[in-house]
C-alpha cells in the first residue's frame, strides 16, 4: 500500500490554516508548524484587561469581511462553522457620529448591490445634489470601463475632479478599509477590483456581496479553533512553538530543519509565513551547495521580490467608555473624521452585544497606516485616540485599555507593485496575503492564497 505524500505547512495564520485544510482534503499527510504559541497569525485571539479587574478575549486587531469573501466563507462552511452566528451582517454603510455620511436607506436593503449603492449615494446625509450626482457619475464611469484603469493610476488619480466631500467621506474610507493605504499612494487597479467584487461577485444566500460582516466574538473562535480541531481529527500533526530554520532538498524530498534540532521530510513544503521570513527560509536553500545553479538564481530572485515589499502598520486601541454612557447608533461601526496627529483613528467599532450603560461600552478604534511620527509612541497615540473618541462620540472619560500595533500588518498596496508568485521551486510553494493575486492584504486574500498554493501543488508533477 502506497502511503499518502507528506506536506509541511510552515505558518499557522489564516493562509497556513487554509493551505493545511486544503492539502488534507486533497489527500496529503500534513504537518502544520507555527513558531509562536498561538494559531491565527495577524488575526488571532488575545486576552486583554477589561478595565474592570478581569480579562476579555479580544483580537490583535479589528478585522472585517464582506459578502464577496467567498473563499473565506466557503472554508468556514467546509469546517462546519456556523458563520451566520459568528458574523454580524450589516449593509455597506459609512455613517459618521454626527449622522452624516453614507447609510443604506431601509427601502433599498433588498436591492442588488449596484442599485443599493446608487440609493446610498442619492440619500447621503449632508451631501448636496452636486456631490451626489458627481459620485454616481464617477461610479457609473468605473462600471462602464469594466472597473479597470491604467496600471500606474492611484486611487487619488481615479478621484480627480470629484468634490472634496465625496473623497473624504466615501473614497478615502473605502480605500483605507480595503487597501490599508492612503488614496494618494493606493493602487487604483486593486481598489477597483475590490469595488467590482463588492458589487458583482457571487455571495452566499441571504448576503449581498457588499455586506459588511463583523465578528461578534474573537477571531480565534471564527477560523483558528475550527481549523485546528478539524485538522487534528483527520490526523494532521500540529506543532506550536516550532520554528523552521532552514530548507534542503535531498533525494527528491524536502527537509525542514527546526530550531529544536529535529528535521521533517516531505514531498512538498508550503511557506505560509510573513514575506521576510519566507525570503529567509528560501535563501537557505538557494545557498545550499546541493541547489542547482539555475534554481538558486530563480529562488534568490523570488526572495528579493519578497524582501522588497514595503509594509505598513495598523494600530488598534481598545477603550472602555465610562459607566452610564451608551452607544447610541444603530450600527456598531462608525467612520471618523481624522487627521494624522490630532485625530488619527479612521474607524471605531462597538464590541459586543451588551450595551448596558452600567457596564460601559467596549470600543475598538482603528488607525490604519499611522503617521510615522507616532512610531514608538503608543501612549501618545492612545491618548490622541481617546481624545478623538471623547469629542466625536460625546464620551468624556473614555479610557484606553490596550494599544496593539501590528508593525507588518499589510504590504503597501501601490500601483505597479510586483508581488512574489506562489510557485518558488518544485514542491516549494508560498502562501500569504502578499503573494501575487487580485486582492490586497486582507483575510480573504490570505485564505485565497492558501487554497491556491494547494491547487498549484496538485499540478506539480515533481511534488
Amino acid at each position: 500500500m502506497v502511503s499518502a505524500p507528506a506536506a509541511v505547512v510552515i505558518g499557522g495564520g489564516w493562509a497556513g490554516l487554509a493551505a493545511a485544510v486544503a492539502a488534507t482534503r486533497a489527500g496529503w499527510r500534513v504537518t502544520l508548524l507555527e513558531a509562536s504559541r498561538h494559531w491565527g497569525g495577524r488575526a488571532r485571539r488575545l486576552t486583554l484587561p477589561d478595565g474592570r479587574g478581569g480579562r476579555l478575549p479580544l483580537d490583535n486587531g479589528q478585522h472585517i469581511l464582506i459578502g464577496a469573501c467567498g473563499a473565506t466563507l466557503g472554508l468556514l462552511e467546509a469546517l462546519g462553522v456556523p458563520w451566520q452566528r459568528h458574523l454580524q451582517r450589516l449593509p455597506l454603510a459609512l455613517p459618521r457620529p454626527d449622522g452624516t455620511g453614507l447609510i443604506l436607506p431601509g427601502w433599498a436593503t433588498r436591492m442588488p448591490a449596484p442599485l443599493a449603492l446608487a440609493a446610498t449615494l442619492l440619500t447621503a446625509r449632508g451631501w448636496g445634489w452636486g456631490e451626489r450626482a458627481a459620485a454616481l457619475g464617477r461610479a457609473a464611469r468605473w462600471m462602464a470601463a469594466g472597473f479597470t484603469c491604467p496600471p500606474q493610476a492611484t486611487v487619488a488619480d481615479l478621484c480627480t475632479g470629484l468634490p472634496a466631500r465625496v473623497v473624504d467621506e466615501l473614497i478615502e474610507p473605502l480605500a483605507v478599509a480595503a487597501l490599508n493605504t492612503a488614496p494618494a499612494t493606493a493602487c487604483g487597479t486593486t481598489f477597483l477590483r475590490v469595488l467590482r467584487d463588492a458589487l458583482r461577485a457571487p455571495a452566499p444566500a441571504g448576503l449581498a456581496p457588499s455586506d459588511l460582516l463583523l465578528p461578534r466574538g474573537d477571531l480565534g473562535a471564527l477560523l483558528p479553533d475550527a481549523a485546528t480541531a478539524w485538522l487534528a481529527a483527520r490526523g494532521a500533526e500540529l506543532r506550536l512553538g516550532a520554528r523552521a530554520l532552514a530548507l534542503a532538498r535531498r533525494g527528491g524530498r524536502w527537509h525542514v530543519h527546526l530550531a529544536d534540532g529535529a528535521a521533517l521530510a516531505a514531498e512538498a513544503v508550503i511557506l505560509a509565513t510573513p514575506a521576510p521570513e519566507a525570503a529567509r527560509l528560501v535563501s537557505t536553500w538557494a545557498g545550499d551547495p546541493a541547489c542547482p545553479a539555475p534554481e538558486a538564481t530563480a529562488v534568490r530572485g523570488w526572495a528579493a521580490q519578497a524582501k522588497a515589499l514595503a509594509h505598513v502598520p495598523i494600530a488598534t486601541i481598545y477603550a472602555r467608555a465610562p459607566r452610564g454612557w451608551r452607544w447610541r447608533w444603530p450600527q456598531p461601526m462608525l467612520a471618523l473624521p481624522n487627521e494624522a496627529r490630532p485625530a488619527p483613528a479612521q474607524f471605531v467599532f462597538h464590541r459586543g452585544e451588551n450595551t448596558a450603560a452600567a457596564d460601559g461600552a467596549l470600543l475598538a478604534a482603528v488607525v490604519s497606516s499611522p503617521d510615522p511620527s507616532w512610531d514608538g509612541d503608543r501612549e501618545g497615540l492612545a491618548a490622541a485616540v481617546t481624545r478623538q473618541l471623547a469629542a466625536a462620540l460625546a464620551c468624556p472619560g473614555v479610557q484606553a485599555l490596550a494599544t496593539l500595533v501590528e508593525r507588518r500588518a499589510t504590504f503597501a498596496c501601490t500601483p505597479g507593485l510586483r508581488r512574489p508568485a506562489a510557485h518558488i521551486a518544485a514542491g516549494l510553494l508560498a502562501a500569504g496575503d502578499y503573494v501575487a493575486g487580485p486582492y490586497p492584504a486582507t483575510l480573504e486574500g490570505a485564505v485565497r492564497s492558501g487554497l491556491a498554493a494547494v491547487e498549484v501543488l496538485r499540478g506539480d508533477p515533481l511534488a
